[in-house]
């Protein structure tokens, strides 16, 4: 961690979403076959992550990112350094499941200790119910337990706050029309907008504007609608919300079903008593 530089912003919080957790696949001859000196008893391959939502870029503020495995596996703490645009990842393979703690470390920029998260690793299907369980299994066994999370950062040093807010384009990206030279790949002049935004120009300023359903670079957003390979969305916090209201109303049911239940045995047993002193 470096020695603190700047000041905190004093009463600002910033939060990123991103998403972390595995994917497993059982071994099949052929939709997943078994690699060469894979170990006998090995009946999955499966792999661990942290990641930006819609596949954003998170690199600008974390850094790299630890696996602690099971003891059991060689080598089983692993240092994943980041790669712009590129999920914190690593594939294995196994028999077992166990639980997995991952280690965020942020840019130095940041002084911020690292945290971790604790995260279990599923081989077979899951879920509240079989109709759950089997959907899994109807999507060629493969097993995905992901999570969503929001890193907060309190009062920010000021040269994290300017990484963290200097919005979805580079430094360097030039207004100039498209065909001209490009200064770097990330976002000179001529070069395309990062994933899940597009630029607009007014008043001679290139700006970034979210497109439907995604996010900018370094946005705080998340997408509006879902997408195969992307669960996590608005629309999927608005069915949570349904099924929370729904799963209330049942609650509130079983309440007065069961107070009503109450009041008549209260009833019963003060007949039962005024009988019995008589």
């Amino acid at each position: 961690m470096a020695p603190p530089t700047g000041k905190r912003v004093k009463g600002v919080q910033i939060f990123r979403p991103f998403v972390y957790g595995t994917t497993a696949k059982p071994f099949d001859e052929k939709t997943n076959p078994k690699p060469p000196g894979v170990p006998d008893d090995h009946t999955h391959s499966w792999t661990v992550f942290v990641k930006g939502i819609d596949d954003v870029d998170i690199t600008y503020w974390l850094r790299r990112v630890q696996f602690k495995l099971h003891e059991s596996i060689p080598n089983h703490v692993r240092m994943i350094e980041g790669e712009k645009g590129k999920p914190f990842e690593l594939h294995e393979t196994g028999w077992g499941e166990f639980e997995i703690a991952i280690k965020l470390y942020y840019v130095p920029e940041s002084s911020e200790k690292p945290q971790t998260l604790y995260h279990h690793l599923r081989l077979h299907p899951y879920g509240r119910t079989e109709e759950e369980k089997e959907d899994m299994r109807l999507n060629g066994g493969e097993v995905i337990s992901w999570a969503y999370e929001e890193q907060i950062f309190n009062e920010p040093y000021e040269p994290f706050y300017e990484i963290l807010t200097s919005g979805a384009m580079p430094p360097s990206f030039s207004s100039s029309s498209s065909g001209g030279p490009s200064a770097n790949k990330s976002g000179a002049a001529g070069s395309k907008p990062p994933s899940g935004g597009k630029s607009k120009e007014k008043d001679g300023q290139v700006k970034m504007v979210r497109s439907e359903g995604g996010v900018l670079e370094r946005s705080a957003m998340i997408p509006l609608t879902n997408r195969p390979g992307q669960p996590f969305s608005v629309e999927t916090e608005q069915v949570e919300i349904k099924k929370l209201q729904e799963a209330l109303v049942k609650v509130e049911k079983m309440l007065s079903k069961t107070k009503e239940e109450v009041a008549a045995k209260e009833k019963r047993l003060k007949e039962l008593k005024e009988s019995a002193g008589k």
